[in-house]
C-alpha cells in the first residue's frame, strides 16, 4: 500500500541539511557539496547517476531520500503553445503546472521568456466558485521538494529552461506558507535552481494574516491578489475567503506589504458574464488599484465544464479595460492561452482523477446570481 506520507525528497533540502546527513552518516563535508551539484546543476535523477560519491555513501542515501517524488503522467499543447502537464504524485494523486511561452509582442518581438504556472497543495479548501482546483476539496500541502520537483521535471522534458515562476495553479501559496517559502528559497539560490526572485510571483485569494507575513520575507518575490470582485457583495458570492478577510482587511495588509516592498502589485479579475463584468464593478476597481498604486490583469473567464458560468464578449471586456485605462490604472486583457487545452487550474487533474475513479465527479448545480435578494 502506499503511503500517505510524501518521501523525503531530495530537491526539498537546503545545503546545510544535506551536509547535516553526512555529519550523521560519518562523510566528509566536500561531499555534502557535491551531492548539492548533483542534485541542483546536473539534475541527476538517481544517486546510481552520482558516480563521484562512494557507493556506501549512495546506497545509505537511497534508504532515507528520494531524487524523484513524482512523473509527467500526461502533457497536453505543443512546444509553440501552452503547455499543461499533469504529474503524478507517489500517492496517485495529480497536480498540474502549465508552461507558457512568451508572447514576443509583448517584449519587441525579441523574448523567449518562459513562464511556468507552479501548484501548491492538491485540490484547493478555498472553494472559488468560478475555479476547478477546489471542486474536489482539499487533499493535502504540497512539500518543498514536491513544489521544486514541477520545475524540474518539466524543463527535463520540455528541453527549456523555465525563467519565470508563477505560483498561480493548483491550491492557495499561503495556507501551504512554510514549504512554498522554502521552495521559494530553493528555487532562487545560485547552488539550486538560479531563478531571480524578481521572476517569481506568489498568487493568494486574500489570505490577510499571511500577506503581511510574506512581505516580511526577504527575499524580493512579487504579489499578485486574485480579486475578482471590487466590492464585498460581489467578491463574497464568487471567492468565500472574502467572508474571512473581507475588502477592508484585504487592503489593510496590502498597504502593510507596500509600505515594505518596492514591486508592484498585481490585482488578477477573472470576468465573468453578468456576475463582476459591470461598468460599475470597473469604476470601483480603478479606484481600489489606485490606491495601492496596483496594476490589473484582466482575463475572460476560462470554461470549466460543470460550472454555469460564460466569459463576457469581447466587446464587453474592451469596455470594462478602456474604464481602467481612461482613470490611469495600467491594465491589460489577457485572452489567455490554453483555452483549449483545459487549462484553467485543476481541470485536467480533476478529469484524470475522476476517470480513474479516485473522486467521485464533483460537477456541482450551484447557480449563483448577483442582486438584489441573492
Amino acid at each position: 500500500m502506499t503511503s500517505s506520507h510524501p518521501p523525503l525528497g531530495i530537491l526539498g533540502m537546503k545545503p546545510e541539511e544535506i551536509a547535516a546527513v553526512f555529519a550523521e552518516l560519518g562523510q566528509p563535508a566536500f561531499r555534502a557539496k557535491q551531492l548539492v551539484e548533483w542534485v541542483f546543476s546536473r539534475r541527476a535523477a538517481s544517486f546510481d547517476d552520482m558516480t563521484n560519491l562512494p557507493k556506501t555513501t549512495r546506497e545509505a542515501l537511497a534508504t532515507r531520500f528520494v531524487t524523484r517524488t513524482m512523473q509527467i503522467a500526461k502533457v497536453t499543447g505543443s512546444a509553440d503553445t501552452t503547455r499543461k502537464f499533469l504529474l503524478k504524485l507517489h500517492d496517485g494523486r495529480y497536480v498540474e503546472t502549465v508552461l507558457i511561452p512568451a508572447n514576443p509582442a509583448l517584449y519587441g518581438g525579441k523574448s523567449d521568456r518562459r513562464t511556468l504556472c507552479v501548484s501548491s497543495q492538491v485540490g484547493c479548501a478555498y472553494d472559488c466558485k468560478f475555479c476547478a482546483s477546489g471542486l474536489a476539496g482539499f487533499t493535502r500541502n504540497l512539500t518543498a521538494a514536491e513544489i521544486v520537483e514541477q520545475i524540474v521535471q518539466v524543463e527535463a522534458h520540455a528541453g527549456e529552461r523555465v525563467d519565470n515562476l508563477v505560483f498561480m495553479g493548483m491550491g492557495e501559496p499561503l495556507a501551504n506558507y512554510s514549504n512554498v517559502t522554502k521552495a521559494i528559497e530553493i528555487l532562487n539560490a545560485e547552488w539550486g535552481i538560479g531563478i531571480g526572485a524578481r521572476h517569481m510571483t506568489v498568487s493568494t485569494s486574500g489570505l490577510a494574516p499571511q500577506i503581511k507575513k510574506l512581505a516580511d520575507f526577504p527575499l524580493q518575490i512579487r504579489l499578485a491578489i486574485s480579486l475578482h470582485g471590487a466590492t464585498d457583495e460581489v467578491r463574497e458570492k464568487i471567492m468565500p475567503v472574502n467572508r474571512k478577510h473581507n475588502l477592508v482587511e484585504l487592503f489593510e495588509a496590502l498597504e502593510y506589504w507596500n509600505a515594505h516592498r518596492k514591486q508592484f502589485l498585481t490585482f488578477e479579475f477573472i470576468l465573468i458574464e453578468n456576475i463582476n463584468d459591470s461598468l460599475d464593478q470597473a469604476r470601483v476597481l480603478a479606484k481600489r488599484a489606485r490606491d495601492v498604486n496596483a496594476k490589473v490583469n484582466l482575463i475572460p473567464y476560462n470554461t470549466v465544464e460543470g460550472l454555469p458560468w460564460a466569459r463576457p464578449s469581447e466587446a464587453r471586456q474592451d469596455a470594462f479595460l478602456a474604464v481602467l485605462s481612461n482613470a490611469g490604472v495600467t491594465a491589460t486583457l489577457r485572452r489567455e492561452k490554453g483555452h483549449d487545452i483545459a487549462a484553467a487550474c485543476g481541470q485536467l487533474r480533476l478529469k484524470q482523477e475522476t476517470e480513474l475513479g479516485i473522486i467521485e465527479s464533483p460537477v456541482p448545480s450551484r447557480r449563483i446570481t448577483i442582486g438584489a435578494g441573492a
